[in-house]
């Protein structure tokens, strides 16, 4: 069972300050276009450059919908036993629906 995290909740945490880690998986080109300042990996680098994620802390994953974020998370958590992963429901169209309707999403 994939934990999650709503965007209000993911705005709470950067509001406070909170130390967490916020990874993309979305494509370079998707990233360039509009992003919440998350690390970009694309999702088919994400096992290749897992050194990257954060064990010791709570880790946010998104991409634009959720789905692509929730496919990082299995993979992640069946090779290398990750439990602090987060998925950010409805990824970033939900953080532009719900706070920057301005954002350039595809």
């Amino acid at each position: 069972m994939i934990k999650e995290i709503t965007v209000e909740e993911l705005k709470e945490k950067i509001d406070n300050n909170e130390d967490f880690q916020l990874i993309d998986v979305r494509e370079t080109f998707e990233y360039e276009t509009s992003n919440i300042n998350g690390l970009n990996i694309p999702l088919g680098g994400i096992l290749i450059e897992a050194d990257k994620i954060e064990k010791d802390k709570p880790v946010i994953i998104q991409c634009k919908s959720g789905k692509r974020s929730a496919a990082a998370i299995m993979q992640l958590e069946q090779q290398f036993g990750l439990k602090n992963l987060y998925n950010l429901k409805g990824g970033i169209l939900a953080w532009q629906s719900a706070f920057d309707p301005d954002m350039q999403v595809y």
